[in-house]
């Protein structure tokens, strides 16, 4: 009886788990579509040739390595990106009150690596079903967002996720598509984390896994002295 008791409670915490994940995932939709009526998206200009790109996935740890290991990324940079509140800083974002999620700025030479290519890696480095977070991290801070700085990269996001729905159900890739606005980088110690501290417990039980995960899967996007 009493292993009934405790099986039926666990089914009970899942279901309501999963009916919380979806009211979630409901309220992040109503947010992306009212961003995209009242927002316009800020379109960064190339530099020296180079092109950036913004996402946001979990960690920013683990999404720096992961598109660092990417051929014609030049530079990968953490730091807050997708809120209201001017000049986040890590404390702060972790509250979940400033609006942000960690996010990522990538630099890239676009004659060697696409933005299409970037949403591929994006998509196919996280699991695209799990709403406000990735693996261990959850929260806002932490939530999927993908963003687009103009129309053309706006159609390469939304058929990229078409797609996915066909795998995934109409409604279930959790990112935010959002319109950049600005990226704020993150404090010095987080940048190149992963590389930097490499025996740092969290780096070696879940950025480091996460990222063999997409080498793995991406080997024609790697670069060659990505080994790990």
């Amino acid at each position: 009886m009493k292993k009934y008791i405790i099986l039926t409670t666990f089914s009970l915490l899942i279901a309501l788990s999963g009916s919380c994940q979806s009211k979630i995932n409901e309220l992040n939709k109503k947010a992306q579509a009212i961003a995209q009526q009242e927002q316009t998206p800020v379109k960064v200009a190339p530099a020296n040739g180079l092109e950036k790109a913004y996402f946001a996935s979990g960690c920013f740890w683990c999404v720096e390595a992961v598109y660092e290991s990417v051929k014609g990324v030049k530079e990968s940079l953490s730091g807050y990106s997708g809120g209201h509140t001017e000049y986040p800083t890590y404390a702060s974002s972790n509250t979940g009150r400033t609006g942000h999620a960690e996010a990522v700025e990538i630099i890239y030479d676009p004659n060697e690596v696409s933005f299409k290519d970037l949403v591929d890696v994006y998509f196919g480095s996280q699991n695209i079903t799990q709403v406000n977070g990735q693996g261990p991290d959850n929260g806002s801070q932490y939530r999927s967002i993908i963003f687009y700085q103009d129309d053309a990269q706006k159609k390469i996001i939304d058929n990229k996720i078409a797609l996915l729905e066909k795998e995934v159900g109409e409604g279930n890739v959790a990112a935010q598509v959002l319109p950049f606005q600005k990226f704020w980088i993150g404090e010095d110690y987080h940048q190149n984390y992963e590389r930097l501290h490499p025996n740092q417990g969290y780096i070696r039980g879940v950025s480091v896994p996460r990222l063999n995960k997409f080498k793995k899967k991406f080997p024609q996007l790697l670069k060659q002295n990505s080994g790990h």
